[in-house]
Order: C-alpha cells, then structure tokens, then sequence
C-alpha cells in the first residue's frame, strides 16, 4: 500500500512519517502554501471588541501568535475561545493559557452544536481564518442573532503541478490512496488531473476528514471515499491502517 498525502507544511510531513513508522509507503505533494493574511493588522482591535474567538485552523493561530509576538501583544484574557479540531484547540490553548473547547468531530455542523454557541444572540463573534471558509458556522450565527465578523489572518496559495509528470511517478509508486483534508483542495486536485488520468484518479481510494468533503467526492465522480471523521494524523493513520487491513483480508 502506497499512499499520496496531500496535507501541507510540517503537519503533512509529520503524517507521511507516522504512515511510514507504521509500515506505509507515503508520498508527499502538498498542493497548498501559506501567507500573512492582509487583516493580520486589524487583529488586536478586533480582539478587543468580541466576545469569543473561533480559531478554523492551525494556520489561523500561528499567524495569530507570530503577529501578536511581533508587535509585544497577548491574548484577551476576558474573551473565550474555541477551535475546529483538537490540534488547533492545544495550539490556541497553549498561547492564550485559557481552556479551548472543540467538537469531538471536526466538521462545521458538529461545531455550531457546541456548549458556547447555544445561545448566540448578540454575541460578538471573531472568526480567524484564511481566505475563504467556514461559511456554514457565521451564516448560522448570524441566523440565531450573533455579530459575527471574519478576520483574513492567513492567505492560502494553490500550487498548480505537471500533472501528467506527477501521475506517472505516482503510478511507479504505486500509490493506490490519497489523504485530501480540505474541499478546496479536493477540487484543485481533481482539476489539476487531465482527463486520459481519470482512469487512475477514479481507482484511488480517498480519506477525507468529514462526510461533507466525502459527499463533494462523490460529486465528482470519486467512488472510494473514506471518511475518517476527523483531520487529525493519528486520525487518519488509524484509518488508513484499518484500510490496509480490510484490503489483506479481501
């Protein structure tokens, strides 16, 4: 078993060591770089005027963090905090020194059924992100009340690839799964591939982290999808491991 990992930077290093440790071959092509984000110098006075703070990512809080540092700046200690997924919940928690809540299912829907959230109205709300997402959790607020505000602290850059160079090392490789963990990137990834690939691209089996990116999957016309519920890399090794499994057994 051969599998491609799509996840960028440090954490997709870290994944591709953790499948290899478990006796996986991994390949690694992050189709995503990172940048400041042009809000980054609105974020002090946006701190100081909400209520709560929504971290969608590691990402979100390490731009966060550096820009805070840079300018001898802290976190609010009077607001609260929450994060999509656990690793960006230990993340926000370590720097703010205040307890970040997070849904047990890193998904947007299994989000907004969060203790904080229950009764939004008038609540000042602060959402760091990238450029773009998240969408489903401000419309929902905004629905039952809540003022919420985004704050660009991040850029997301697609990086375009040959992908007919790409396919034929993959192919060589052996790769027969990928580790997609966003639905922008699902899509940049399947536009990238030329059609006399579909072939190859449609045999591979895909782990997605939630049902919602499993669904955008099939949309496409990807059959094998696994959803592993979650985005964490113990998550998704444990996944991948099951599928190995299933595969012996078949």
């Amino acid at each position: 078993m051969s599998v491609l990992v799509t996840r960028p930077g440090k954490p997709g290093e870290a994944l591709c060591h953790q499948l290899q440790a478990a006796g996986i071959e991994a390949a690694h092509h992050p189709l995503i770089d990172f940048h400041a984000g042009s809000e980054l110098v609105q974020l002090p006075h946006r701190l100081a005027q909400c209520d709560l703070v929504i971290a969608v990512s590691q990402q979100a809080v390490l731009y966060s963090q550096e820009y805070l540092n840079q300018h001898g700046l802290s976190w609010p200690s009077d607001i609260r905090y929450l994060a999509i997924g656990q690793k960006t919940a230990q993340l926000l928690s370590n720097f703010t020194q205040q307890t970040v809540n997070y849904p047990a299912v890193s998904d947007s829907e299994n989000f907004l059924s969060l203790p904080e959230l229950n009764a939004p109205t008038g609540l000042r709300v602060e959402i760091l992100r990238g450029n773009g997402g998240r969408d489903l959790i401000a419309q929902q607020l905004k629905s039952q009340g809540a003022l919420v505000n985004y704050c660009e602290v991040y850029q997301r850059e697609m990086l375009p690839f040959n992908a007919r160079v790409a396919v034929s090392a993959w192919q060589k490789a052996a790769v027969n799964s990928i580790i997609i963990t966003s639905e922008q990137q699902l899509r940049f990834f399947v536009t990238q591939i030329a059609e006399y690939d579909a072939p190859w691209l449609l045999d591979q089996t895909f782990y997605v982290p939630s049902e919602r990116i499993a669904h955008d999957a099939r949309s496409l016309g990807i059959k094998h999808i696994i959803a592993v519920g979650s985005a964490s890399n113990s998550d998704l090794v444990a996944a991948v491991l099951a599928g190995k499994n299933d595969r012996n057994h078949e």
